[in-house]
Parts: C-alpha cells; sequence; structure tokens
C-alpha cells in the first residue's frame, strides 16, 4: 500500500505541476451529490482514484474505534464489525456495493439512526489528508480525548473533499443494540410531528422515525424503530402502542430508508430540509420526515428559491439533493452566511493554496 500511496502523492504533485484540477473519486457512488463542478466540461481534469488505496489498518474492538483506508468498502468496514457486534452508529447511506468509507466521511450523510447516535463528524477522531503539494498531513488520533491542535479531522466531514484528499480514517464505533422493535401508526403527517414533541420529553429508546404520506395525500405510516435492552424495548412498546412490524420486514423497510431505495426517493427535484423538530407541517406537497421530525424530503418543488426563503424563516436550511436539472442562480447547498464561508475559504487557500482539489464541488465560486 506504501506504493499505491507514492503514486497518489505522485499524481497530486504532477497536477499541481500542470495546473490542472483534481477530482476526487473513491467508488464514485456519490457522484450525484453536491455542486457538478467543472469536472464534466473540463478536457484535463486529473481523477484521483482512491479506491485501490484500501484496506482496516487497526481495528481495536475493545476501545471502539476503526482505523481504515478511505478506499476500503463501506460494506468490508461493516462486515469486520459485524463480526464483533458493532457498528457505525450514525448509518452511512450505501448507495451501491463500491461505496467506500472515504465518500462516506467527505459526503457527511448520515441514516435513520443520526437522531439519536449523532452526525458523521460525531464519530471521525482523527485523519490523513494528501494536501496540494504531494505531502501526508496528520490530524487527531485514535482517541476520544484528543485535545492537541485543531478539529480539522471532524471539518472534513462533509467537505466534499474541497481541502484534499482523505487517505485515512480514524472512527468511533458502537455495540449494536441487544433489541430492536418498529412501530407502525397510521397518522396524519400533524399528528405524527405532535406525536414527535410528545416523545422528545420523555426517556423512550427512540433510534429511528419515519413518516410518509399515503398515496392521495393525507393520512400516511409512521414508523417508530425501539432500539436498547429488552426491558426497555419491551416497556416502550407496549407504553407507546401502534402494530408491531414483523422482524423480516422492519430492516429491509429502514435499509430502505437508509439506503434511499425507498420508492419516495425517486421523485425530482428531490429536497433535503433540515429543520427544528419543532418545525409544524410545511404541507408543500409530496412529503417524508425522519429524525422525529428534523429532517424533512420533499419532492417535485421547482421554486427552489421560494422554498429556501420559507425554510429559512424557519430557522433551517434546504439542500437540492437530486435534480435532472437546475437554474444556473440555484446553488445545490443552501447558501451560508458571509462569515462562515469566508472561514472555509481561508481553510481552502490555507491548506490547497493552489485550488487544484474539487474545485467547485461545495461552494459554486472556489
Amino acid at each position: 500500500m506504501n506504493f499505491v500511496l507514492s503514486e497518489l502523492c505522485q499524481q497530486v504533485m504532477t497536477a499541481r505541476a500542470g495546473e490542472r484540477p483534481v477530482c476526487i473519486q473513491g467508488g464514485g457512488t456519490k457522484s450525484f451529490y453536491g455542486e457538478p463542478g467543472d469536472r464534466d466540461t473540463i478536457s484535463d481534469t486529473a481523477v484521483l482514484e482512491l479506491s485501490a488505496y484500501h484496506g482496516v489498518v487497526n481495528y481495536q474492538p475493545s476501545e471502539l474505534v476503526i482505523t481504515a483506508r478511505t478506499g476500503t468498502l463501506l460494506s468490508d468496514i461493516e462486515s469486520t464489525l459485524d463480526e464483533q457486534n458493532q457498528m457505525l452508529a450514525f448509518e452511512p447511506p450505501r448507495f451501491g456495493a463500491a461505496s467506500t468509507i472515504g465518500g462516506c466521511i467527505a459526503s457527511g450523510l448520515s441514516g435513520p439512526r443520526r437522531m439519536a447516535a449523532g452526525s458523521v463528524r460525531d464519530f471521525v477522531l482523527g485523519a490523513k489528508l494528501l494536501d496540494s503539494s504531494g505531502s501526508v498531513l496528520s490530524f487527531g488520533g485514535e482517541v476520544m480525548k484528543n485535545v492537541a491542535g485543531y478539529d480539522v479531522s471532524r471539518l472534513l466531514a462533509g467537505s466534499m473533499g474541497i481541502f484534499g484528499a482523505l487517505i485515512e480514517v480514524s472512527i468511533k464505533v458502537a455495540p449494536k443494540p441487544f433489541q430492536e422493535r418498529t412501530l407502525v401508526f397510521d397518522i396524519d403527517e400533524a399528528g405524527a410531528l405532535g406525536l414527535f414533541t410528545q416523545w422528545r420529553s420523555q426517556p423512550l429508546p427512540i433510534s429511528a422515525t419515519s413518516w410518509c404520506a399515503s398515496q392521495g395525500g393525507g393520512a400516511g405510516l409512521l414508523h417508530v424503530r425501539l432500539s436498547g435492552s429488552e426491558p426497555a424495548v419491551q416497556n416502550a412498546a407496549t407504553r407507546l402502542g401502534g402494530q408491531l412490524m414483523d422482524a423480516t420486514s422492519a430492516p429491509a423497510f429502514w435499509n430502505s430508508l437508509r439506503d434511499q431505495t425507498h420508492s419516495f426517493f425517486q421523485g425530482r427535484p428531490l429536497w433535503r430540509v433540515a429543520l427544528p423538530p419543532h418545525t409544524p407541517a410545511l404541507n408543500l406537497g409530496n412529503t417524508l420526515i425522519e429524525w422525529n421530525g428534523g429532517l424533512r424530503w420533499l419532492s417535485g418543488i421547482e421554486a427552489g428559491h421560494e422554498l429556501r426563503s420559507t425554510v429559512a424563516r424557519l430557522g433551517g436550511h434546504a439542500t437540492l439533493y437530486r435534480y435532472d436539472s437546475k437554474p444556473a442562480d440555484l446553488s445545490v447547498f443552501h447558501p451560508v452566511a458571509p462569515a462562515v464561508k469566508n472561514i472555509s475559504l481561508r481553510l481552502k487557500q490555507e491548506i490547497d493554496p493552489v485550488g487544484i482539489f474539487n474545485p467547485k464541488r461545495l461552494f459554486s465560486d472556489f
């Protein structure tokens, strides 16, 4: 693997010398996500292929930490953890067999359990980054109490590779719950949001929620996953009521949300809207709600600027997640405050001064 890393370093130095932009690529399963950038229009873009740089570097089940090269398949990571009855608690989406752990971290996407466990960046302990000079920078470590220097490793989560090529990452893992059950309720959107508000103030072992309207609108189905010890799950199930989903269908349903194979995700354009969980129903058409009301998926909305104005007034932000085409003046990610954007630009200039890595992938102007 040292040979592969040397090759990657050489490719970056060659691209820098030729002033060529570098498109970082792993399994290619998340190429739809983010700004289109110039990768499809500039003929001399250098593709930095990381899938060959793979393998688990260190795994300590007793310490709940795994370190792997970023070309490692997500399925291989999960298989390794499964042998020790452990998991990636943030449930990253798996968009295909080629999905890698590097793409998982760079995209910053989390699945249904994020509401209870935390986001991707909450689990990143350390990282190694290949910068534009061909050098490898190390940030963080393999322990949770790491206070040396700036927490750049977590900053890399969701950065879409604009700072450099993530080549190694250390991630905190979690034990699998002893038991899980899924309850189903026939209820409308306002009723589901009301239950979310009620449940947030109670000590319930809820690890995931999902509400989606039935065909024709109006009422819908609310799915609630309970995870934890057998007594806690049993008591919560008795307390909440609902209909128990069978043990075979329940995992398949949550995987369809995690991997976004559920039929709802076929709608275009598809918006990913983050809002304060107590926000009432938006009444903006086809809706799927996750994370106890904190994540709203909306499909079929063409008026992007109006949607963002509405969402911003409510204290949230909206991402144009999937689309067939979009107006040139509509960014994929919700515009950030000028001060925040300036910080990102300064970090970009510091770590990637020549601006070769994934240009215009996170922000359309750099």
